[in-house]
């Protein structure tokens, strides 16, 4: 049957560069790992990824070319490997052992490879060889022992390639039995949602995190150039800009720096300071971009102002500061609701996001600012900043504005009847169909019962003051059979959370899964969301996402735990999403980090996503990344040594103790993921104080705003479970109190 046995090498997939040392410790630490259970089997493949679906059909390892681990390149290269090894075989060699041999090679292309061969962690040795259920092994062996050593260069296996059938099959199990070859196709509960994303028994998605920054003060916005560059811009609340390059690295000088002028303080929850950026959609060519801050005019007047700048010639990773162009000022009758959001349209018009001016309920006028269409707070504007107006303003007002010719309206106003509109976003649109291209998200902060999503459209109106999401506020205004306004896409209650954060359209090619849905969340409870919108209703449904457990997220790189409060999000060039959050919300407190998506269940073939940024020429130094969070793998880790230790511990005590029986050594500790936590809900940082503030004068200021935690909730929120919410009353019965206490 086999004509010559030739020794080949196998898959070389140990990790060289850990000394044999290192390998032993970490193989101890698999097996305890095992034992206490905490690594379970889940799909990933051999590179320590998840799967993918191939872009081409693959010919030889067929069985995986709706989800696997092998794109066209692999498959050829097992199947040049198959034709190599069965040319020792005779025909009869052929029949017996070719599908068995097949089925092994092919194995490295399943989506649970990482599991058949041990390489869910890249810190443990790998074996060669597929771990087979024990009926299948026998049945390999005992027709096609003579293959063993083509298949591997373990001499242990090819040791026992003769008779020794029982040893071998001894050898490649694996202890868990749904996970072996081939009881892993048949298993249902492994196969029934393979390659979407993963939910948790109450439905809530499950999602991992990698940190790319951290250290930042109050992270307010991140947003790319549009230049083929992929750096991004990260602005902190105090009025500093920082670069960050394609390999993570953040230049030690500053984009733009200023804090001479941006009015903020330490307080916490404080709304005011450097809120928004945006850059023009000509960057390459004009070098302009955007501002959106909060300022003393003259009378030490408190005023958002948007201006104009330029990057230097000199340097293109530093603004000029000489540069700015003031192009539009508004006076802020409170120190909330101050907006801060800027866009550009498809249209290339700019979209400013104001707030209604302050203090609860919008009491500015018979109808308040908002439902004022000639004031320019609580509304979204529209402006073309490529011209000037014949009225000597630095812009000019698109002639399609939908109130140009109304009598007493403000002419670039575009929607109005919005509350405190907090992050905006432009949908992209999808790659292939540009189904949804142009749509324009907010979140809209609410009052005392009901945050909003709405959807931005010419002309709207967004029913503040009257309305506060899909309920009466003011119940007069309510009633008025001429209010006419659009409803949010998707509303909820503050036993959710109290203070929405916008977020984004999901568009980007690493993480397929996520294409179509819009990710956002809440600043105060930390809860991560998802719409899905159905095409044929155009209802949108709600998910939660809840960040995943050990077994989810046990993927090189990733983290389940963040920061508490969701500040913003933000998409870089490519359309990969983010968020960023700090654990203490004061505009000086450097405890702010930034977030990526990854969804653990599925990923885009390799090469897919590959882009080639275009080079920029730096003259500041660098910093490079070095993240805080603990990785998942890290976490697991530490549990591993610790039951080691416990275990050692426990034998030394053991061995001086003769009497002491065995049973009493062998409780089993207890799962990391016993605790489930709510639907919707993170691990979170807890809050840490950098320190004591100065005193906050009293203010005028609610808490229908960026809200923040009251001294009251940051003591009341050690002491409770971090998926609940803290019991502080609502922001419009506490704005008094919480002015007094130094709360925002």
């Amino acid at each position: 049957m086999l004509g010559e046995t030739v020794p080949r090498s196998g898959p070389s997939w140990r990790a060289p560069w850990l000394p044999v040392s290192s390998r032993i410790f970490c193989l101890c630490v698999t097996l305890l790992l095992g034992q206490v259970g905490l690594l379970q089997g889940h799909p990933q493949c051999l590179d320590y990824g998840p799967p993918f679906k191939p872009q081409v059909h693959l010919e030889f390892c067929s069985d995986y070319e709706a989800f696997g681990c092998c794109d066209q390149s692999k498959d050829h290269r097992i199947a040049s490997r198959y034709w190599d090894i069965m040319d020792y075989f005779d025909l009869r060699g052929h029949e017996l052992c070719g599908g068995y041999i097949k089925d092994i090679l092919c194995q490295e292309c399943s989506p649970y490879a990482a599991h058949l061969y041990d390489a869910e962690n890249p810190q443990t040795p790998l074996r060669n060889f597929p771990g087979l259920c024990s009926d299948y092994c026998s049945a390999f062996h005992s027709n096609c022992h003579s293959a063993i050593s083509l298949l591997t260069s373990d001499r242990r296996l090819q040791g026992s390639q003769g008779k020794d059938g029982a040893r071998f099959c001894h050898l490649v199990n694996i202890p868990d039995k749904d996970y072996c070859f081939p009881n892993v196709l048949r298993k249902d509960h492994l196969n029934r949602n393979l390659g979407v994303v993963a939910e948790d028994q109450q439905g809530c998605l499950q999602l991992c995190l990698t940190e790319v920054a951290n250290g930042l003060r109050n992270p307010v916005s991140m947003v790319h150039a549009g230049d083929g560059t992929h750096r991004f811009f990260v602005a902190e609340q105090v009025g500093v800009v920082w670069v960050y390059l394609p390999d993570g690295s953040r230049l030690e000088q500053p984009f733009l720096d200023l804090r001479s002028i941006v009015l903020t303080t330490p307080w916490i929850g404080d709304e005011r300071g450097f809120l928004g950026l945006a850059f023009h959609p000509k960057f390459r060519r004009n070098r302009k971009f955007y501002i959106y801050y909060s300022c003393l005019g003259k009378k030490k007047v408190e005023k958002i102002r948007i201006s104009e700048m330029r990057v230097s010639q000199a340097d293109p990773n530093k603004a000029n500061p000489k540069s700015e162009r003031v192009i539009l000022e508004i006076d802020e009758p409170a120190s909330n609701h101050n907006g801060g959001q800027l866009l550009f349209g498809l249209d290339g018009y700019m979209y400013i996001f104001t707030g209604d001016g302050g203090q609860a309920g919008d009491p500015f006028g018979k109808f308040g600012n908002a439902q004022n269409k000639s004031s320019l707070l609580g509304k979204v504007l529209r402006i073309d900043v490529n011209r000037a107006g014949s009225d000597g303003k630095r812009y000019r007002v698109p002639p399609d504005n939908p109130f140009v010719s109304e009598p007493g309206a403000h002419p670039a106003v575009y929607a109005f009847g919005v509350r405190n509109m907090w992050r905006c976003a432009v949908d992209r649109g999808d790659p292939i169909t540009r189904q949804g291209r142009g749509r324009i998200f907010c979140g809209d902060v609410g009052q005392n019962r009901f945050e909003e999503i709405d959807l931005i459209v010419k002309g709207g109106n967004y029913g503040w003051r009257a309305k506060e999401g899909f309920e009466c506020y003011d119940k007069t205004l309510c009633r008025n059979a001429s209010l006419d306004d659009i409803l949010p896409i998707y509303a909820y209650g503050h036993a959710v959370g109290k203070s929405v954060t916008g977020g984004y359209v999901y568009r980007g090619c690493e993480s397929p899964n996520l294409s179509g849905l819009y990710i956002f969340g809440d600043f105060m409870s930390g809860r991560l969301m998802a719409l899905q919108e159905d095409r044929k209703t155009k209802k949108w449904k709600k998910q939660d996402i809840c960040l995943g457990n050990t077994a989810t997220c046990a993927f090189p790189g990733l983290i389940s735990a963040s920061r508490m409060f969701i500040i913003s999000f933000a998409e870089d060039e490519a359309g990969e999403l983010y968020f960023l959050a700090t654990s203490y919300p004061s505009a000086y407190a450097p405890h702010g980090s930034i977030y990526k998506f990854v969804d653990p269940s599925r990923r885009a073939p390799p090469g897919k996503c590959k882009y080639k940024p275009v080079p920029v020429k730096t003259k500041s130094k660098r910093t490079q990344f070095r993240p805080l969070a603990k990785t998942v793998l890290d976490l697991l880790k530490e549990q591993a040594e610790k039951a080691a230790r416990k275990l050692s511990s426990a034998t030394s005590a053991s061995s001086s103790h003769p009497g002491l029986s065995k049973k009493g050594l062998s409780k089993k500790p207890a799962s990391p993921t016993s605790g489930r936590r709510r639907p919707g809900t993170r691990k979170k940082a807890g809050v840490r104080s950098p320190g004591p503030q100065g005193k906050r004068k009293k203010s005028r200021k609610s808490h229908g705003g960026r809200t923040a935690p009251s001294a009251q909730r940051r003591r009341a929120g050690r002491s409770l479970p971090r998926p609940f919410l803290p019991p502080w009353p609502a922001r419009g019965r506490r704005h008094t109190e919480a002015a007094a206490e130094g709360a925002p």
